[in-house]
């Protein structure tokens, strides 16, 4: 057992007193000023940290459906895990960047509400979350930092006084107007444009009554002045609320602007003689403490409208307007998020023109590729986060199939059923399309993914699945459990009143169910014909054969000795398993013979799984032979002898070896698919 000194000894390796020195330097304004000299980017505005700090995590480049996308790994979640990342939505994120690479540069961007729109459970407040944390860790890297001043000044009775730039500013705003000009060319010098620092805006009301009394003091010498002022490194944080702001709408009632902008200190209005005195102001309005950093509005159409024409010049002119003083000058990023309700609402209000003009609106969808929302689910329902149930394969598949599905428009392409488009959109192959036809349908339907099941109600629901008294007798869940679960909970789903959009996401239940019997009757059949042995004979038997059709040649039977002509009925019945027609089979045992002389040329030998269609063929014929001798039909009724359960053991082993089922999900799995021979079922795709 560790004693104290152990542990304190642990608890000492974590800290780090260096670090902490570094966070918390102090220095002179000039030891500030050889700082920027030396390391210029110190003193960037909110939206180059922004921009740079996404891009220290990097980005990797890669194509889909011919179209290059950028992946930026910032939005991964690094700093935690993983536990809020991103999954499938690169396009909007490459939208979100744009705006603050743009911003970062100055060309506009800048002087906009960023508006993320899209339905409920999209991540809106996910990639606001992740924002909000990136800040907080990049300032407190050596790379990131930003500092900001105090003011040590003395009274008339001698006493010392400390008091802080209450909205934590840029230093270099100290620098007179009359010589930015010539500071800024000086330390713009060698800088590319978008890493060119920017001194814009007067001192906040309090830094600037004090700069001035002094400066009255010393009779103008700016020098002197400065002598009162200690830089001191800024560590951005939203809990101490330092860079970092969030407001939520209340009901209009409990709205006050001053909860934006600050308030006055009624108990030093007697100290100080006067309400218009900036040392009786508390600057801690949610766009006070966010400068230099990012202020989130919760549902920001919600505000009531005096509210959003604050927000009109915060974001235009960079200022806002505290009780009693003049305009003051902010440096944040400014972003709302909101749902599609209240957009349409401030779409068909004409007075909230100005608003709207205002706001660079990035949509934020679900998810319409299946492997992305798959990705969802598994970071929360995983092996190490769910101990002691086992969640059977294809569980949270099945789930995630019927969500995207809800997403998707109806193809309008003849033919086409909505779970083939939903196979084209996570890039499985399907005759007659190409990527350039799976972009035709991306385009003819704009907005899949802004409507339909919200990734929060599969949770939910994989959630009561979980703690089901089914799942905690048998320590495991499978699809139809979840799939209940999902039917069980539209009657009284809060968003959906619509009862043709109802009957509807049903109809995609059944779509889903229909879709996992073909899965696990694929999987019951590659375990039935998993003997490799016995698919090795198969195969050389073929080839023996097809190698004699092509060369017109006869075949020696082993039990009779003598040379027969090849066995078509073989060959067809194994070529028939993947849609070799008659007429394409001489084409296809060419092929065939063709890929085995290659590798022989290359000093390879053939083995039947380096071909992916002809391992299809080849499976599905040995579990067209070997299903009767293993007369699964007779597990329904319970009257199965030794022999038979024997194979069926051995069946469920390889279910559980290759595909990732347990004991108890495995015999499900082999009783659903027996139940479905004994009803006669007699689907191609496993008979």
């Amino acid at each position: 057992m560790a004693d104290a000194q152990k542990i304190l000894g642990v608890i000492d390796k974590c800290v780090n007193p260096d670090r902490f020195r570094e966070q918390h330097w102090e220095g002179s304004f000039e030891d500030y000023l050889n700082l920027v000299s030396k390391k210029p980017q110190i003193a960037r505005n909110a939206f180059q940290r922004m921009y740079n700090m996404i891009m220290h995590f990097g980005s990797k480049r890669y194509t889909q459906l011919r179209e290059e996308l950028v992946h930026y790994n910032f939005f991964d979640d690094p700093l935690n895990n993983g536990v809020d990342g991103i999954f499938g939505l690169d396009k909007p994120l490459m939208h979100l960047v744009d705006f603050f690479k743009s911003a970062a540069h100055s060309y506009g961007t800048e002087r906009r509400i960023l508006l993320l729109h899209g339905p409920v459970g999209s991540s809106k407040s996910t990639i606001a979350r992740l924002l909000k944390k990136g800040l907080e860790h990049y300032a407190a890297l050596g790379e990131g930092a930003l500092y900001s001043f105090s003011w040590h000044v003395t009274d008339e009775d001698g006493n010392s006084t400390v008091c802080p730039c209450p909205m934590h500013e840029e230093p270099l705003k100290l620098i007179p107007l009359e010589a930015r000009d010539a500071v800024l060319e000086t330390l713009n010098a060698d800088l590319a444009e978008a890493s060119r620092i920017r001194i814009e805006g007067p001192l906040d009301p309090l830094c600037r009554h004090i700069y001035e009394e002094l400066l009255v003091k010393y009779d103008g010498d700016w020098k002197k002045v400065l002598s009162h002022v200690r830089v001191h490194r800024v560590i951005l944080s939203e809990k101490d609320r330092v860079g970092i702001g969030t407001f939520q709408p209340k009901d209009e009632k409990n709205q006050d602007s001053t909860e934006l902008t600050g308030d006055i200190n009624y108990r030093k209005i007697a100290e100080y003689g006067t309400d218009s005195d900036p040392r009786a102001f508390n600057f801690d309005g949610e766009l006070n403490i966010a400068n230099r950093g990012m202020v989130e509005f919760i549902e920001v159409l919600k505000l009531d409208v005096a509210f959003l024409y604050d927000l009109l010049g915060a974001s235009q002119e960079h200022l806002i307007k505290p009780k009693k003083f003049a305009q003051t000058h902010i440096d944040e990023v400014i972003l709302g998020h909101t749902n599609e309700p209240e957009y349409k609402k401030l779409q068909s209000n004409e007075l909230m023109e100005a608003f709207r003009d205002r706001t660079i609106k990035i949509d934020i969808p679900y998810n319409t590729r299946l492997d992305d929302e798959i990705a969802i689910y598994t970071k929360d329902f995983n092996k190490e986060r769910i101990r002691g149930i086992h969640i059977a394969p294809h569980t949270i598949e099945v789930a995630a199939m019927w969500a995207v599905m809800t997403r998707l428009e109806e193809p309008k392409k003849a033919g086409l059923t909505l779970m083939q488009k939903l196979k084209l959109y996570n890039g499985k192959n399907i005759p007659n399309f190409t990527e350039e036809s799976v972009r035709e349908l991306r385009d003819e339907a704009p907005r899949e993914g802004m409507e339909g099941i919200s990734p929060r109600y599969v949770q939910d629901k994989l959630s009561n699945a979980l703690v089901s008294d089914h799942a905690v007798q048998q320590k495991c869940i499978n699809p139809f459990m979840v799939m209940n679960e999902l039917e069980n909970g539209l009657s009284h789903h809060s968003l959906l009143n619509d009862k043709d959009t109802k009957a509807r996401y049903r109809e995609l239940l059944t779509a889903a169910c229909e879709e996992y019997e073909d899965i696990i009757k694929s999987e019951v059949q590659r375990a039935i014909s998993a003997d490799e042995d016995a698919i090795g004979r198969l195969c050389s038997n073929y080839i023996e054969n097809v190698r004699a059709y092509t060369q017109h040649e006869k075949v020696r039977n082993k039990y009779t000795g003598k040379d027969e002509e090849p066995d078509e009925r073989l060959m067809r019945s194994i070529e028939e398993k993947i849609d070799i027609p008659e007429s394409r089979k001489d084409d296809f045992r060419q092929e065939i013979m063709n890929y085995i002389g290659a590798l022989s040329l290359d000093g390879k030998k053939f083995e039947y799984h380096t071909n992916a269609r002809l391992q299809k063929a080849l499976e599905l014929k040995l579990f067209e032979d070997q299903r009767d001798t293993i007369k699964l039909k007779n597990v329904v009724s319970g009257v199965v002898d030794d022999e038979t359960q024997a194979k069926i053991d051995v069946v469920k082993q390889r279910l559980i070896k290759h595909f990732g089922y347990n004991e108890t999900s495995a015999t499900d799995v082999l009783n659903y698919v027996a139940s479905i021979f004994a009803r006669g079922d007699t689907k191609e795709s496993v008979s």
